[in-house]
């Protein structure tokens, strides 16, 4: 039976009032937005201009001295795509290079595009297991690699070696190994025809976004070509890198910000290339002064060898004209110590997520028409993008000077998580937002500042260390009943991850053996720094470990 109110009944019913939410606030870019080629392939956008750069020099293997120029780059891509054609890769197939910076590096990431295959990246100095997840969870059908690091392909469930798993190694193969020059050894003129669609996928970096395990982030020809676009191209790029340039890769190219920022961008705007395999002061200084580098990719960490090492006064490092720093925030002190150092270079910051494309913004005084720098900011958002922020716990947008989280909309942006719905759809909204995890504010000059993080990810000198992939180890041990990592300032890597542990009962297990358990499962920059013991992991009533306090133990202690 339905009882329907008297009329003096319901005038008493009062609708509850909500707060009407506010206008969305959109930031763009100080710098108009240019016309994106985004229907090109990749590998098309980015040799384009090879008519008038063939000769010049493209790729500089720094340990080596050799020199490619961009048509010999061209012509060994083509070779590249068509040896892994022979090989058997064809369209939409996934290939992994597990190598440091090398020109190899290059030669497969861009001939694997020319075949509409899809590259994965990773990291060389994981161990077998991460490596593991990361072909499975891919698919990949080959993996290029140098032989000191076939070893890790011999175990955990990787397919056997020339019979379900091709491996090709750009030194002297082992056994059931092709050589990366027999693979090259094919004719250029036999790679198949393809149609790519914009839509489909090229690069496969895997990350740990806001939260969770790492996962494959599809980044299509599309975004790729919309991101290097908004920096490089248009009558006053945003990033401006001439002809006659010869830009640092120091950064690992398995890492979106060394492919994205240096590489492809430096490809497309006809500007040369030095790669170094790794990191050594004395061999990079060298290199810049011999090689005369004008623009420089750094992170912090390798801000501070800069700033502070006395052995760089020994070296020439007059010829530098930008020095662009990513992948974590600079300190002001940082940033002055270095100006120092290189008084005649511009020094800013751009700020990035791999789902993000990655670049979300960039130093306008690195423009061809600059603006002045101001400390701390990331600059402003890149052309043909919006920005938003907005209140983390209602989901309104905020104005100007209020900080939130960091919303990124524009061609650039990831497609979404491999395989994996369910994250896609927390991290980019039926509108087409992508939720960052960063929190920041956008100032009255257009200038973005970030000043927290209310994702869980680590950030050691770059590197991500994603918690629950710790926490899933921790948990594993039978002498540990719960744990909780989280981040703690460091001056040299930004941040390092330690973890709180509640030992099982009767356990004496120490900081020491938890330490070392953990390290021969991770690469070096996933390795506990410190373990704290404790009565329990304080957590949310819907289970959700509470890093916030954690965090404020840290700082309480320190």
């Amino acid at each position: 039976m339905i009882t329907i109110a008297s009329p003096e009944a319901q005038t008493q019913i009062s609708t509850p009032v909500h707060p009407p939410e506010p206008e969305t606030t959109i930031f763009r870019s100080k710098l108009p937005d240019i016309d994106i080629p985004n229907h090109l392939p990749l590998h098309t956008y980015c040799f384009e201009k090879l008519p008038e750069v063939a000769d010049a020099a493209c790729l500089i293997a720094a340990t080596t001295g050799k020199i490619y120029s961009f048509s010999e780059t061209h012509l060994l891509c083509r070779k590249a795509a068509a040896g892994l054609s022979k090989l058997g890769i064809k369209q939409g197939d996934v290939i992994m290079i597990l190598l440091q910076n090398s020109p190899e590096f290059i030669f497969t990431f861009m001939g694997g595009s020319m075949l509409g295959a899809i590259t994965t990246t990773a990291n060389p100095f994981c161990t077998p297991a991460e490596i593991y997840k990361q072909f499975k969870n891919s698919g990949a059908k080959l993996v290029v690699t140098q032989s000191m690091y076939v070893d890790k392909l011999v175990s955990v469930g990787f397919p056997k070696i020339g019979d379900g798993l091709t491996v090709i190694t750009t030194d002297a193969p082992p056994v059931d190994c092709i050589s990366f020059s027999e693979m090259l050894d094919a004719d250029e003129a036999a790679v198949p025809e393809v149609t790519i669609d914009p839509e489909d996928p090229v690069a496969l970096p895997f990350s740990s976004g806001t939260t969770g395990l790492p996962k494959g982030v599809m980044l299509t020809h599309k975004s790729c070509v919309s991101s290097i676009a908004q920096q490089v191209d248009g009558e006053n790029p945003n990033l401006y890198l001439k002809a006659d340039d010869v830009v640092l890769c120091v950064l690992p190219l398995f890492h979106i910000f060394a492919l994205n920022s240096v590489l492809l961008c430096a490809l497309r705007a006809g500007a040369a290339t030095m790669l170094m395999p790794k990191f050594d002061i004395a061999t990079m200084l060298e290199g810049i002064q011999r090689h005369r580098v004008s623009v420089a990719a750094v992170v912090p960490p390798l801000v501070l060898a800069l700033a502070k090492n006395p052995v760089v006064e020994k070296y020439d490092l007059s010829t530098i004209r930008i020095i662009l720093s990513g992948a974590a925030p600079l300190g002001k002190e940082l940033e002055e110590a270095l100006r120092s150092r290189v008084p005649q270079a511009v020094l800013g910051q751009g700020y990035g997520m791999t789902e993000a494309g990655p670049v979300l913004s960039m130093c306008s005084a690195f423009a061809k028409q600059p603006t002045p720098v101001k400390n701390g900011s990331c600059g402003t958002v890149v052309r043909n993008a919006e920005m938003k922020v907005i209140d983390p716990d209602t989901g309104f947008s905020l104005g100007r000077n209020q900080p939130g989280e960091i919303c990124i909309r524009g061609p650039q942006i990831m497609k979404g998580y491999l395989n994996d719905p369910e994250a896609t759809s927390k991290t980019i909204d039926v509108e087409g937002w992508l939720h960052t995890g960063d929190i920041g504010y956008v100032d009255d000059d257009d200038e973005v500042f970030i000043v927290d993080r209310v994702k869980e990810l680590i950030k050691f000198k770059g590197f991500q260390v994603p918690p629950a992939e710790l926490e899933s180890l921790l948990l594993s041990h039978p002498s540990i009943v719960d744990a909780a990592v989280v981040p703690q300032k460091d001056e040299a890597a930004g941040e390092v991850p330690v973890a709180f542990v509640v030992r099982a009962q009767d356990s004496d297990i120490s900081e020491e053996a938890i330490k070392e358990f953990i390290a021969k499962q991770v690469v070096f920059y996933k390795r506990l720094q410190r373990v704290y013991f404790i009565h329990a992991i304080p957590k949310s009533a819907a289970g959700k470990i509470l890093r916030k306090e954690l965090r404020a133990k840290l700082a309480a202690s320190s």
